[in-house]
Order: structure tokens, then C-alpha cells, then sequence
């Protein structure tokens, strides 16, 4: 049990203001920024601005140094026009536009070429020994494409079959299954895209794939993978239906544990195209608060400050991705949360406030901190992560992502009713949300960390009103140059979120115990190590 406030001394403790955030927001997102994509020219910019804001609110230096920043190496990779793609079958080729039919995602810098490299389908393209899934169990890839199924077989299957029901498991997520493939040996891999199963349109994906990717310096290590990708379901439906396949029949036969990926005789990738690898310096910008009575203690509280930059112009020619919602709604929240602690009584732990690079690219800034700490995360008590997903009116719920795997979830919903909301469990678990934001390496390194968004039970209208507000998002907004501030937004909901953020935040800081894991949780046994550390 965490030593809580009393409510009173909560509610009267949190100067959080939605006119702050909006401002904050509507300069963030602005042209000037750039679309604030690490490494490119609005990232000094936002630095600036971010080191300002918490200097005002406060905080002092926190990253290296004694300056406000941690240097963060990445390799960024450009795939450079003119790239090619095209499948055949049975001696027929069709050539398939990048960004409508596929996304291309090459994986060594230099030139790639496949010529007809066969394909395989894959099923969903899970191994995991503690399941008993191996879809490519004695089954020879090398020089072969893995052609595999969205989300995991739980999703498909609408019962446990052993990967969590219907809250995405790990093996589910596209990267995992990449992995997967490429130990198998596979010279590529093209998942499936059904937008129900990859939580997103394809219009989301397709938007993005002139983008440029980003990877942890040194690089990417050679390997016999050389391409990823996803592949339109009308593209790939009709590829298969020119074979003799039938889509659903394979999905079927796919959630069957014994399955193992099988031949589909004169199916066949070819592409062509250069990757150029260019070293990148971004940066986290952290500043600090140092606790009243046990300093060494901390709570982190982090949001990503990147959006997608300048990049791939839209219809419209609109190439700048401004991010408004994701995320300058989540740093304007990190900067008044930072506010509202460094206005009040001076907590017993030591407040950190992190914002991340790079989240956007594969949470590199949040890993890079994570295994280049520079407060030790055995100390570090809870990490309260800070990325809405729309931005909505007042609610009558926040939305708990990634559910019953921490006891702090408990003290979430009891310091939420203080607020008047009560706490849900996130409406599509299916999504994998758990393992798409910067807590979740914290979470891995064994640092209890936990993320929540504004619910969309809105007070007026609803669920209803709420879902319809998140569909148009998904649809239309979400990573596209279209996600730009409105000066309509009243930031209601977002009020809610940071204020719940920094209730709980309090009672953390002001506590005595440590923060854990629930029982059979893995995350908890890496916590375990370092227990010595927390006495």
C-alpha cells in the first residue's frame, strides 16, 4: 500500500491549467517547429523551448553534465526515390505502388535487390517456446519471404488460445514478428494489413511510408533480412486468390499451434532500391526537482516531445506532420505537471520530467535513457507516462492501457474517483497500446511504470460521441500532416489526464513504499534483482 494524502491536500495542489496546455500545444505544433522530428530542424527549437518551460516551472538541469539534455546517437535511414516493388504468381507480375498497395521498409543501408524470392505464408509468424508456437519449425527460409498475419492468433480466433485473449500479446506486434523471421532465416517480411487487427487504417501506414526510419547508433546489423513491410489486404487477398488460396481458410489453419509455414507454389516478391544511413544526434530534455527528504528516491514522469518531422507531402502538399495530439498534447501536460510540482509543497522524492526523442521512430529516446540511466532505476519508484491519443471534452473515465499488471493501477482508481472518474480498462486491448509508448522499456527493465489516456465517456454525448471523435482521429489525423492544432479544442479531457498524472504522481513521491508488480508478471522478477538496492 502506498501512504497516501489526504484528497483535500491533492485537489488543493494541482494548478494544472487547460489554457496553459493549449498554448503550449498550439506554439509546439506550430509551422515553426518543423513537425519536430529528431535530428531535423525543428528539434533545437523544441529543446529550447521545453528547457525554458521547465527552468520556469521550477526544476533544474537534469540531464548530462548539468545541462538540460542527454545526447541520444541514432542512424537515420532514407529510402531514396525510385524504389520498386512487385509480386507474381503464376508467371504474372503486378507491380505495386509504395504507400497504396504496400509499405517498403528497406534494412541495410546500400542497394537491395530480390528477384522473385519465393514466398511463404507464415501464419501469424509467432515463435514463442513458452506457448509451444513455432510457425517455422523445421521449415527452411533462407532466401524466402515471410508472408504472415496481423495481431496474434487470439485475435483472430475471438477466444484464448494462449496469447492473453483479446489484449495483443508481444508476439503480436509487428516488430516481434520481424524478429521472428528474420532468426528463421527470411529475406523478408510483408505482414497483412486488416485495419481491425493493426488497430489503424491502412491510409495510417501508407502515409508513412516515405518517412524516414531511425535506428539505435551504430546501425543496422547485416543480416540475411533485407525488407519489411505491410501489404494492402485487397493486395494481398488477390494475390492469393490468383494462387488458389483462400484467406480465410489460411487464417483458420493458422490458429491451429501445430501450424507451420507452408509453400505458396509461384508466389513471388521482387524489389529494388538504396537506403542511405546517416548519423543522427538527438536529444531527451530532462529536468529535475530534487525530493525534501529522500532525493536518491525518484518519480519519472516522461511524454515524447518528436513528431514525424517534415516529410512526405500530402495531397495537399502539406509535408509538415506538426503533431499537435501526438504528442504536443502530452508534452504541454509533462510542462504543467512539472509546474504544479514546482509551484507546491516540495515533494519527499525527487521529481524527474523527461521528454523523450525519438518515440516515434521505436521508442529509442525512452530505451536510450533506459540503458544509459541517469538516475538509477532501481530508485526510480514509479514512471508515469504522458501520450494521449485525442484529444476529447471532459469524460466521465480515464482508460487504463495495458491493465492488471501493476498494484498502482489500485491507487490510480481511488486518487481518479477523488476526481469524479472512475477508471476503465482500455476499450481495445487488441492494440497492442502497452508496448507502443516510452513506458514500456521502463517496464521491461523491471521500473513499475504505468500509462493512461482521457476517457472517451464524455459528459455530453457519451461513449458514442467519444468513439466517434477517436474513429475520425485514427482515420484521418493519426501521424498525418493533418494532426495540426484547433483552436476549438478546450482541452477538458486533457485537464483530467494530467491532473489524475499528477495526483497520483503526489502520492508516489510522498510515500514511503515501493511501487511493484503483480504476481506472475515477468517484469516483476527483473525488479526482484535489484531489491537489495531499495532498502
Amino acid at each position: 500500500m502506498l501512504i497516501a494524502l489526504t484528497a483535500a491536500v491533492a485537489l488543493a495542489a494541482a494548478p494544472v491549467s487547460p489554457a496553459r496546455i493549449k498554448e503550449h500545444v498550439r506554439v509546439l505544433s506550430s509551422d515553426a517547429f518543423a513537425g519536430r522530428g529528431p535530428g531535423e530542424a525543428g528539434e533545437a527549437k523544441t529543446i529550447a523551448y521545453l528547457s525554458k518551460a521547465f527552468a520556469a516551472a521550477g526544476f533544474e538541469p537534469g540531464g548530462e553534465n548539468g545541462g538540460w539534455t542527454q545526447a541520444v546517437p541514432l542512424v537515420r535511414l532514407d529510402r531514396q526515390p525510385g524504389a520498386t516493388m512487385s509480386l507474381g504468381f503464376g508467371g504474372k507480375v503486378r507491380p505495386l505502388a509504395l504507400g497504396r498497395d504496400a509499405t517498403l521498409a528497406f534494412r541495410t543501408p546500400g542497394r537491395t535487390e530480390l528477384t522473385n524470392a519465393p514466398l511463404v505464408f507464415a501464419g501469424f509468424g509467432v515463435v514463442d517456446a513458452k506457448r509451444g508456437w513455432d510457425a517455422y519449425a523445421g521449415v527452411d527460409m533462407a532466401g524466402k519471404v515471410a508472408l504472415i498475419l496481423a495481431n496474434d492468433p487470439d485475435f483472430e480466433g475471438g477466444r484464448d488460445l494462449g496469447f492473453d485473449g483479446r489484449r495483443m500479446a508481444l508476439a503480436g506486434r509487428f516488430g516481434s514478428k520481424v524478429e521472428a523471421a528474420l532468426r528463421a532465416g527470411a529475406v523478408a517480411v510483408l505482414v497483412i494489413h486488416e485495419a481491425a487487427a493493426a488497430s489503424y487504417p491502412f491510409t495510417q501506414v501508407g502515409s508513412g511510408d516515405a518517412l524516414p526510419q531511425m535506428v539505435s547508433a551504430p546501425g543496422p546489423t547485416p543480416s540475411a533480412l533485407k525488407a519489411s513491410g505491410w501489404l494492402s489486404l485487397e493486395t494481398a487477398t488477390a494475390l492469393l486468390a490468383s494462387g488458389g488460396f483462400d484467406l480465410a481458410a489460411l487464417k483458420t489453419r493458422a490458429r491451429d499451434p501445430g501450424f507451420r509455414a507452408l509453400a505458396l507454389p509461384g508466389a513471388t516478391l521482387s524489389l529494388d532500391g538504396t537506403l542511405r544511413a546517416t548519423p543522427v544526434i538527438s536529444h531527451n530534455v530532462i529536468g529535475r526537482l530534487p525530493g525534501a527528504v529522500r532525493p536518491a528516491e525518484t518519480v519519472l514522469y516522461g511524454a515524447h516531445w518528436d513528431a514525424n518531422g517534415t516529410n512526405g507531402p500530402d495531397a495537399k502538399g502539406d509535408a509538415i506532420r506538426n503533431g499537435a495530439i501526438d504528442n504536443a498534447t502530452g508534452t504541454a501536460e509533462l510542462i504543467e505537471v512539472a509546474r504544479a510540482f514546482g509551484q507546491g509543497k516540495r515533494p519527499a522524492r525527487s521529481i524527474v520530467v523527461a521528454a523523450w526523442t525519438a518515440e516515434e521512430k521505436g521508442l529509442l529516446g525512452a530505451d536510450y535513457y533506459v540503458r544509459h540511466p541517469l538516475y538509477p532505476l532501481a530508485t526510480t519508484a514509479l514512471v508515469i507516462n504522458l501520450d494521449p491519443h485525442v484529444v476529447l471534452p471532459a469524460a466521465r473515465n480515464i482508460e487504463l492501457i495495458g491493465g492488471g499488471r501493476t498494484p498502482v493501477e489500485g491507487d490510480l482508481t481511488r486518487v481518479a474517483a477523488a476526481r469524479g472518474l472512475r477508471v476503465d480498462p482500455e476499450p481495445e486491448p487488441e492494440a497492442g497500446w502497452y508496448f507502443r509508448s516510452d513506458h514500456y522499456p521502463f517496464a521491461r527493465a523491471g521500473v513499475p511504470a504505468i500509462a493512461f489516456r482521457a476517457g472517451r465517456d464524455l459528459k455530453v454525448g457519451g461513449v458514442k460521441a467519444g468513439q466517434r471523435s477517436v474513429a475520425a482521429y485514427n482515420q484521418s489525423r493519426y501521424h498525418q500532416p493533418s494532426d495540426a492544432f484547433d483552436a476549438r479544442w478546450t482541452f477538458a479531457g486533457t485537464l483530467q489526464e494530467a491532473t489524475v498524472a499528477f495526483d497520483l504522481g503526489v502520492e508516489v513521491a510522498n510515500g514511503t513504499a515501493w511501487p511493484g508488480w503483480n504476481a506472475g508478471v515477468d517484469y516483476g522478477v527483473v525488479r526482484a534483482a535489484t531489491a537489495a538496492e531499495r532498502k
